[in-house]
């Protein structure tokens, strides 16, 4: 937002420079962005001098030109070749130096010292609308005879200088989206912290006196829950004309084109007070009634610029008898602005609700700067100021006749919020005591109304546009900022109570599981939780009936919530392999989301969202080394990580149920199950998803849920001990079973008749061939066994492995190979 100095200093005079005002607006939290300095006229007249022409004659090669000598102030005067045929001796004009940029719309071009049909030229005696002050080119500018040679031209012609802020404002600020607001704000600040200012002045409203009692248009207001007040008041014997200099000169300072007289006064009070304003055409008004209501699904609209909307029959809308006339708080129509022929003026001063305003200026994709303010929350004790205000500036440019009271319907007081404010509180939040006259001053400052309750109390009354202002603490953070945060000293001493950590917080358990992943050579990704809604169209394992669809995207590229983790994965792989990065292993945590599209849904528990955790890999193992080859990832890579994981938050595997199969998502997948419920869901993504990515290399994924993770955490304290100082024993065996038997049961059994002394239970060896019978394999299983306090004899060793191989043949039917 553009704010500028000269603007400002109308409603508050201080002595301070524009680098002091911004170092002051920024610590009161108005972020000054940038400091630029504004020219009135462009190239500010800079190397414009005032000059004396001493000598006149004419050029002897030319029956146009003359040679003039001009004293500029200087040590020796100027020899200049001029064409103009008023040029003479004894003017007093306004000549260019050597140097001196001349600027003709967006072209430039610099003064040079030249020969002229072979006569030395040392500048330019120049015409008004070569300097930009006039348009004239009729001949040079003559000046009065008082004029000082050797004076600025820009002190000349008294030119403003100007500077404006760019300053960085947060949407919870909208009553800081004004020069008058920004002004309240650097008053409390420099009242406060002693500097000399004046008072704050507020803008002028002149004596309203309307010529007639009389309204000739009525106002109706249908839909006053967007729409809580409206004001309008009425003109007649409007003369719309080009504004006057210096209120096209504040417009174009904050970067507003000038288009005539009372349009340049409705943007001058909204920049100036923050209230947008509409004029309109009060002779195309039909029916002589503005009735603010909705219009029917679908209707065309021809707004101001000549396009063309479709309204949505949640659009608040301005209209006369016949149809409608503006889109409340966003754009004005084509066929009710005002313009050079017009001579009767409405004028329209309202209150809009600011979630309507905002969502129909994000339907339609237009955006205003009135749009910009009634979407944060405008005040609606303004409206009727601002109208007054601008009435006062309409009589004066244009010439006009109020013929109207001002209508005002207002069905409902919005009445202001009180917010109660506890003074240990302050100063508990603030780490110092601040007097109870100084917080007081501040608030009023501020604009609020201050009552005592009690001792210790405030009862605070917040304006309207204070929309940010709903709690004490929100009080406490105006009191500091205007206090200055830089004025809380430093204490000696700072104390800090360590907080106590839940080590099965979803927040600690996923630090852990990110922990051991990097650590592992994964790589985090964060991708956004809306995706392409072609993605539903695509892929038929997506359940359109459940996608969440949002109802004004951004684009179409982000137009559904996701309901797998899968794509944007597959989109950061196929980023990363386009760009030479093959070998990955990512991970990312976020949330899916479901609606529930059944008749009997709560409304209230219709959309729902589940945080997972997603893995992808793809490529090679690690890079190619000297001593070592590389190999490509699959499948049990994933798992193995996986699984550590369970073994990191003590969650037994031994207690999951895992089913293969194979659908549209995954060539091969594994569900796991856990207590009834599905932990997870892995396997190689299906060439036919990958095709549409352009991967050519496999991608393993894994989708987990952390809801059912956290709940199957072991919550037993991890207990240490000694690591044991007597020898372990290694025994292998080979197994002959039913291939329809998993490892994980013969691990289940090995563990369950083993005793306490088997340590570890590992398989390494699948064999299935010729060698042994049909629908059989063979495992090769080694069984570590140790005693914490003496060294086993082989007697106990022999006893425990036949122990495990009767249990394998009771419970697996397994034989020794």
């Amino acid at each position: 937002m553009k704010i500028s100095l000269n603007w400002l200093r109308e409603y508050i005079q201080f002595d301070l420079t524009p680098q002091e005002i911004a170092e002051y607006l920024t610590d009161c939290g108005l972020e000054v962005d940038g400091i630029e300095e504004f020219e009135t006229v462009k190239g500010g007249l800079k190397g414009l001098v005032v000059g004396e022409v001493l000598t006149c004659e004419a050029h002897p090669d030319s029956d146009h030109l003359h040679i003039t000598t001009v004293n500029i102030g200087g040590e020796s005067p100027l020899h200049l070749v001029c064409g103009a045929a008023n040029v003479a001796q004894g003017q007093k004009v306004i000549v260019a130096t050597i140097g001196t940029v001349l600027y003709s719309g967006n072209e430039s071009f610099t003064i040079k010292k030249s020969k002229i049909r072979g006569e030395l030229s040392e500048g330019m005696i120049c015409a008004e609308d070569e300097i930009g002050i006039g348009t004239s080119h009729d001949g040079i500018m003559v000046l009065a005879d008082d004029a000082v040679p050797g004076m600025k031209a820009a002190d000349y012609f008294n030119l403003p200088v100007d500077y404006i802020f760019e300053i960085g404002l947060t949407p919870n600020r909208s009553d800081a989206m004004s020069h008058m607001g920004v002004a309240q704000e650097l008053h409390a600040v420099l009242h406060t912290h002693g500097i000399p200012c004046s008072g704050l002045r507020h803008p002028n409203t002149g004596d309203f006196i309307p010529n007639a009692k009389k309204n000739p248009i009525s106002i109706t207001i249908e839909n006053s829950t967007d729409c809580p007040r409206y004001t309008g008041l009425s003109f007649e014997n409007v003369t719309v004309k080009e504004s006057p200099e210096w209120l096209k000169n504040r417009l174009l300072s904050i970067g507003i084109r000038p288009i005539n007289n009372v349009v340049d006064i409705t943007q001058f009070v909204m920049f100036e007070m923050g209230q947008p304003l509409h004029a309109f055409d009060a002779s195309r008004i039909k029916g002589n009634e503005v009735i603010i209501k909705n219009l029917p699904e679908g209707t065309l609209f021809k707004t101001l610029d000549g396009g063309e909307v479709k309204l949505s029959a949640h659009d608040l809308m301005i209209c006369d008898a016949e149809g409608g006339m503006c889109i409340a708080g966003v754009y004005g129509g084509l066929d009710s602005g005002v313009t050079e022929k017009t001579k009767s003026v409405f004028l329209e001063s309202a209150y809009f609700n600011p979630v309507s305003v905002r969502k129909t200026s994000k339907r339609h994709h237009l955006k205003t700067d009135a749009a910009f303010r009634y979407e944060r929350g405008t005040d609606p004790e303004l409206a009727l100021y601002a109208t007054r205000r601008a009435a006062h500036l309409i009589q004066e440019l244009t010439g006009a006749a109020i013929v109207s009271e001002i209508i005002d319907v207002y069905p409902k007081c919005i009445e202001p919020r009180k917010v109660k404010l506890s003074l240990p509180e302050v100063n508990q939040v603030a780490g110092k005591e601040i007097p109870f006259n100084e917080i007081s001053t501040i608030l009023l400052l501020l604009g609020m109304e201050v009552n005592a309750v009690g001792e210790e109390d405030l009862l605070v009354t917040v304006p309207h546009n204070r929309v940010d202002v709903t709690r004490s603490i929100d009080l406490i953070e105006d009191i500091l900022r205007i206090y200055g945060y830089n004025n809380i000293e430093i204490p000696e001493k700072i104390s800090y109570q360590l907080p106590k950590r839940n080590a099965t917080s979803s927040a600690e358990i996923r630090k852990k599981i990110a922990g051991y992943l990097v650590n592992s050579g994964y790589f985090e990704v964060m991708n956004n939780s809306l995706t392409k809604e072609a993605y539903t169209e695509k892929f038929s394992f997506i359940n359109s009936e459940k996608t969440v669809k949002l109802l004004n995207p951004l684009s179409n590229e982000l137009g559904v919530m996701r309901q797998t983790m899968l794509f944007s994965l597959l989109e950061n792989i196929a980023y990363n392999i386009n760009n030479k990065n093959h070998n990955l292993r990512l991970f990312e945590y976020g949330n899916i989301y479901e609606k529930d599209a059944s008749e009997n849904a709560d409304v209230t528990e219709r959309y729902k969202e589940y945080p997972k955790l997603a893995l992808a890999v793809s490529g090679k193992f690690g890079d190619e080394q000297w001593n070592q080859t590389s190999r490509e990832m699959d499948f049990y890579d994933m798992k193995n990580s996986l699984e550590n994981i369970f073994v990191k938050l003590h969650i037994p595997t031994s207690s999951m149920i895992m089913e293969y199969a194979a659908d549209e998502m995954f060539l091969q997948n594994m569900t796991v199950k856990i207590g009834g419920e599905q932990l997870l869901v892995a396997g190689e993504v299906h060439p036919k998803i990958l095709k549409q990515f352009d991967i050519k290399k496999k991608v393993y994924f894994a989708e987990m849920s952390m809801d059912v993770l956290q709940r199957h955490i072991s919550r037993k304290a991890v207990q240490c001990k000694e690591i044991p100082i007597f020898p372990s024993v290694k025994r292998d065996l080979a197994l002959v079973i039913d291939t329809s038997i998993h490892y994980a049961e013969l691990e289940k059994i090995a563990y369950k008749y083993g005793s306490k002394l088997l340590k570890q239970v590992s398989l390494f060896d699948v064999y299935e061939g010729d060698k042994i019978e049909s629908g059989k394999k063979s495992y090769a299983m080694q069984f570590i066994l140790q005693h914490d306090s003496k060294t086993l004899t082989e007697e106990e060793i022999t006893k425990i492995i036949n122990k495990l191989i009767d249990a394998f043949e009771k419970e697996a039917g397994a034989k020794l190979r």
